[in-house]
């Protein structure tokens, strides 16, 4: 509808801003959703507080599925939600655990995987990939951060908790996330 009718016509502007409220709402409440599902997807590890979780691909997968701005806004919505103690994180948990920073890394991360998923569609397998990487490892710098900081640990010991057991399981999680660009990739052309 352009920008002529909806200004002839108000009642069809607050319909159609009523719809696009409706519509995002309703794009943030599923990537919500889907954070809060996967995340409980998880292999508590005896050596670490933190999981092996599927809230990592979560948080890309939804900025790759519904867009960076619905992506984010999503990430954002589920840490507030946790943080103000909904128990949706990993293990039905909320508040400031020692892996909220994880948390706090899903936003900036499905961002970039809605970067990555416009790079597919415009033909950019390469770009997709650089963008999901860099997605998948935006998730360690607050996740580290917090980790460091609440644990009093050393930065070795933090490293060796926080980044050196998830390194193999979050590659294959982006290999997986661009598979899937792989075939956006290839609908697009």
């Amino acid at each position: 509808m352009s920008n002529s009718v909806t200004a002839l016509n108000p009642s069809v502007a607050r319909k159609l801003s009523a719809t696009q409220l409706a519509s995002g709402v309703a794009k943030i409440s599923f990537g919500v959703l889907a954070l809060a599902v996967l995340s409980q997807v998880r292999i508590p590890l005896p050596f670490t507080p933190v999981p092996v979780s599927l809230g990592t691909f979560a948080a890309i997968a939804v900025g790759v599925l519904l867009g960076r701005r619905y992506g984010s806004a999503s990430a954002l919505t589920f840490a507030l939600l946790g943080s103000l103690g909904a128990p949706i994180f990993a293990g039905f948990t909320a508040g400031f655990t020692l892996t909220f920073g994880y948390v706090l890394g899903y936003i900036p991360a499905a961002l970039l995987g809605g970067y990555a998923a416009r790079a597919a569609r415009n033909g950019s397998l390469l770009a997709a990939l650089t963008w999901v990487l860099a997605a998948s490892a935006v998730i360690y710098l607050p996740g580290l951060t917090w980790l460091w900081i609440a644990s009093g640990k050393s930065l070795l010991a933090t490293l060796s908790l926080g980044l050196a057991p998830f390194i193999v399981g979050d590659a294959l999680k982006a290999a997986l996330v661009v598979a899937y660009l792989a075939t956006v990739a290839r609908r697009s052309h």
